[in-house]
């Protein structure tokens, strides 16, 4: 039997004919007091969306390839650092992020032995260095390697409170490693938006903001730049966000001629990971790095179920890993480019966020840029309102972290098994600015069961 015209054997119906038979269904009660809720970026989410009020102004580009799988490796000893990458890319890593300790490392000694085709390595530099960068150019000339290096100035005054040195001495250095690098340079940390309570808008207009910062401070700018964001817990959301960080992106980048697609790695959201029954922050990141997969993120850096109390080990990055591969090589998340396309609940609040973000923006350009905004507190204050609204929904029972805040297992202890300290740190100094501090929610209740152990 033929299918061609299944769909023809039905009378199409409109938005107005179900939303008179869901007014039926609801016996008097208010339809939008019922069923339409507010998100935190003040959007009005709909029972249903349909095709005839669906007017989608924007579309969406996706990656031309499937998302990669990042292992992140914090490079403290140069040989075993280099054993872990052999190893992780052997176990299905296809891309690895080094994060260097200083600029002493030997790049031929990281290096020797990897494979260097098809696989990308990102060198994140925690400091500015113009000869360090050319070591790396140097390698990548005589090797062919792929290689992206990721340095971000604005991202070091908004986590440390400080400058690598000063702002235009900082900035020259970009200049001139803009000017002589044939590899990609720079990156937007835009996670510590997140980590630290924004809301989408917030995230997409500070992120937006943030590379405005360097398009206008950096002549040219002719490799691509890459945005690390982190993905919170909103499933749909969360697609949204990054199919709107791409178009709000590529509109930025094509006032300035910059004709390079953006290059987005993802990583699930520290805010709402938990110390105690911290298996439940498996099933948080699987559903978050879904979330990245389908909103078009160009690579994937899982977050170990066990990242926050200890140090990084071999079965939690294999966990970690083997979840990213289950997604792609067992639930075929690779197959299919720009799956989102067409959903009419997505596509909606994919503008939706775009042009509340992009009001935002234009509102930080209009008060001086995010650096002027930075230096002034606005920022910081704004997210800090944010991120205390959540904090107080969490508290109140509203906002659910499964183990935490409801259901937790009073014999579940951690007191002995902390090997990194997992909660805020404090380090008073002087600074130039206050810096954009990471908090998870569940940082309060934590605490007060940690003391309440034997």
């Amino acid at each position: 039997m033929s299918t061609t015209n299944l769909f023809t054997e039905f009378d199409p119906i409109s938005t107005k004919q179900w939303k008179q038979q869901i007014q039926f269904e609801l016996k008097g009660a208010d339809y939008n007091e019922t069923l339409v809720w507010e998100s935190p970026e003040g959007i009005k989410v709909k029972p249903f969306y349909h095709y005839d009020e669906t007017s989608s102004k924007i579309e969406a580009d996706a990656p031309d390839k499937p998302f990669s799988i990042i292992q992140n490796i914090f490079v403290h000893d140069i040989q075993k650092s280099n054993a872990r990458a052999l190893d992780t890319l052997k176990r299905g890593a296809e891309s690895i992020r080094f994060t260097l300790e200083n600029d002493l490392i030997s790049i031929e000694e990281l290096m020797r032995g990897l494979p260097l085709e098809n696989t990308t390595y990102y060198f994140h530099l925690p400091f500015l260095s113009i000869d360090f960068v050319n070591k790396i150019n140097t390698f990548t000339s005589n090797s062919q390697a792929g290689v992206s290096i990721l340095i971000d100035p604005i991202g070091q005054l908004e986590k440390d409170g400080n400058w690598f040195e000063n702002l235009d001495k900082d900035v020259e250095k970009l200049q001139t490693i803009a000017s002589n690098t044939k590899n990609p340079f720079l990156v937007i940390s835009s996670g510590i938006y997140q980590n630290a309570g924004a809301n989408i808008v917030q995230q997409l207009a500070y992120t937006l903001a943030h590379a405005n910062e360097y398009f206008n401070r950096i002549s040219a700018i002719n490799h691509p730049i890459t945005i690390e964001v982190a993905v919170g817990t909103n499933y749909f959301f969360e697609i949204a966000k990054l199919r709107a960080l791409r178009i709000l992106f590529n509109t930025l980048a094509s006032e300035y001629s910059h004709n390079f697609d953006c290059h987005i790695i993802a990583t699930p959201t520290k805010r709402n990971k938990t110390l105690y029954d911290y298996n439940v922050n498996m099933l948080r990141t699987t559903t978050e790095c879904m979330s990245a997969i389908l909103g078009g993120a160009d690579a994937v850096a899982n977050l170990p179920y066990d990242a926050l109390y200890h140090k990084d080990n071999e079965f939690g990055d294999r966990i970690a890993r083997n979840q990213l591969l289950i997604l792609k090589n067992e639930s075929y998340f690779d197959k299919v480019t720009n799956p989102a396309d067409g959903a009419y609940y997505i596509e909606t609040v994919t503008e939706q966020l775009a042009e509340k973000a992009l009001e935002l923006f234009k509102d930080i350009e209009k008060n001086g840029g995010l650096i002027s905004q930075l230096i002034e507190g606005t920022i910081q204050r704004k997210i800090n309102e944010n991120a205390q609204k959540e904090q107080e929904l969490f508290d109140s029972g509203h906002e659910v972290l499964l183990g935490t805040n409801k259901y937790p297992n009073k014999n579940d202890h951690m007191k002995h098994d902390l090997e990194l300290f997992p909660f805020v740190k404090q380090n008073a100094r002087k600074t130039l600015i206050t810096p954009i501090i990471e908090k998870r929610l569940a940082e309060k209740v934590e605490q007060e069961r940690l003391s309440q152990e034997q």
